[in-house]
């Protein structure tokens, strides 16, 4: 198979378009949060600063200068988080333990902080609520930012202990466990576009990160397999969908290989192949990828695993020209930054590509959710097709949609009720999408909604929600919004409804 095929988007399968959709039997239900994201509780019960505190203290990095000090305070309310989610029906919750808060300054275990995640492990399996443990979303300890960070080969082997620790705790109650969320956005929007934390902006250094992640991925899944042979061990990584503009042309051709390389597969080849895409390899060789790869590493890379979380929130038309001004948008930005253009933060960054150069996102004219990204649920179904012919299926990995949602700008009514209408749809469709995926082979096994709550959003701290539950960050108030109350009768049910149902909210 050639390293990159374009194809027209699908149309929804008439099956699926709009009545009602039976989803498989035992399909999982659940939403996702991140540590940092809703815990507050910063400098509570020994925990110490990870990057993003530092990060957001960096004037312009994060908007209105906003932090996680506070965020939804989960760490303090997560019972009645939990409660939330059983009245929502949901068989399971996606969340993150916080490196800094277990091992604070990547030392000593800190008792108290690992007592919070049994607490909340105990919670969720009282409600009937699988836990699903991510280990790492983005907040790597300061302190060892300070000796290299994921630059510092030695972090992957200090992931590995904190795994260790996670699992001596949890193992008897946690049977699912996820290494990292989003290696491209740690590697690259934090090490070379300088978007998310630590905040640098080098392209050799985002190669290294890149590297080094995988590696300690790889090195969890070998230390968990060890101690629990029977767990399902495995890794969430974000996609996306790069469509030449000009199908025909073969420099926009060219503009998609490079985003689809530097996107998707410098992360699925060696963690599914054990190999580098040789193009990959080519595009970046003047950053020194291969100076950071040792004997072995790609073996422990490609330790097997047992699933893999699919986080899409949107693809991409991508051209090697400009789009013309008045066509609709899209511009001459780099590929790639997901953050939106009109509330971007007013720290200068660069693209996160380290050899994209001259890749221009055009605008297709979707609808657009608040982070500017275009609403393409048929992208979905592509994307979970091709994992399943050329990655996951012929290595026996299961999928879940780890991470789907949007951000709007929500209303809320005189008597505080949130009819996210639009929300509700971008599921819906998502849904659906899914659905297809299934029916066209794609072994696909469960949802997540992104997100439980209303959250500190990275850089662009509180301004963009895409909670199907409401957080006043004044009073941390909880309040479910209409996507929720009808996601809630979607796992009840196992049944997305026909688009005219009159029980939609």
């Amino acid at each position: 198979m050639s390293l990159f095929v374009p194809t027209a988007p699908l149309a929804p399968n008439p099956d699926t378009a709009t009545g009602r959709v039976e989803m498989p039997q035992g399909f999982l239900w659940g939403t996702a949060t991140a540590a940092y994201q809703v815990e507050g509780a910063a400098r509570t019960d020994g925990r110490r600063d990870s990057i993003w505190d530092t990060f957001s203290t960096i004037p312009g990095a994060v908007i209105n200068g906003d932090d996680g000090t506070d965020a939804c305070d989960h760490y303090h309310r997560y019972r009645e988080d939990v409660a939330l989610m059983r009245d929502l029906h949901l068989g399971a919750y996606r969340f993150s333990t916080s490196w800094a808060r277990v091992h604070p300054d990547g030392g000593a275990v800190n008792p108290a902080g690992l007592a919070f995640y049994d607490r909340l492990v105990d919670e969720l399996l009282s409600a009937d609520l699988l836990p699903w443990l991510t280990l790492y979303h983005w907040d790597l300890p300061q302190a060892l930012e300070e000796a290299g960070g994921w630059t510092n080969r030695d972090t992957a082997y200090r992931f590995a202990e904190y795994a260790v620790t996670m699992h001596e705790a949890l193992g008897d109650r946690v049977g699912v466990w996820t290494t990292l969320n989003e290696p491209w956005c740690s590697a690259f929007l934090g090490y070379t576009a300088g978007v998310h934390a630590p905040g640098r902006q080098s392209r050799p250094d985002g190669l290294a990160a890149a590297h080094h992640l995988m590696l300690a991925h790889g090195l969890g899944i070998q230390a968990l397999r060890e101690r629990a042979p029977a767990a399902n061990l495995g890794l969430t990584l974000n996609f996306t969908v790069a469509d030449p503009v000009d199908p025909a042309d073969p420099a926009d051709v060219d503009a998609a290989r490079r985003i689809d390389g530097q996107f998707n597969r410098i992360f699925l080849d060696p963690i599914l192949r054990g190999e580098y895409p040789a193009d990959v390899l080519e595009d970046v060789a003047p950053y020194g990828l291969l100076d950071h790869v040792r004997d072995g590493d790609l073996d422990i890379i490609s330790t097997p695993i047992d699933t893999l979380g699919v986080n899409y929130y949107n693809g991409g038309a991508v051209s090697a020209l400009p789009q013309e001004s008045g066509s609709g948008g899209g511009g001459t930005r780099p590929e790639g930054v997901r953050e939106a253009d009109d509330a971007a933060p007013v720290r200068e960054t660069s693209s996160p590509h380290p050899a994209a150069d001259g890749v221009h996102t055009h605008s297709r004219g979707l609808p657009l959710t608040d982070m500017g990204w275009e609403v393409q649920p048929e992208g979905l179904t592509r994307l979970l097709v091709r994992l399943q012919e050329e990655y996951t299926g012929p290595r026996g990995v299961a999928m879940y949609v780890t991470e789907n949602g949007a951000a709007f700008p929500d209303v809320v009514g005189p008597d505080g009720a949130v009819d996210d209408q639009d929300r509700l749809s971008f599921i819906d469709g998502h849904l659906r999408a899914t659905k297809d995926a299934i029916d066209a082979g794609a072994d696909v096994r469960g949802y997540f909604a992104w997100s439980l709550l209303d959250n500190f959003e990275w850089a662009l701290g509180y301004t963009k929600r895409f909670g199907i539950v409401r957080v006043d960050y004044e009073t941390q108030e909880r309040t479910v919004k209409s996507s929720g109350r009808w996601y809630a009768t979607v796992a009840r049910d196992n049944v997305i409804p026909a688009r005219d149902d009159t029980t939609r909210p």
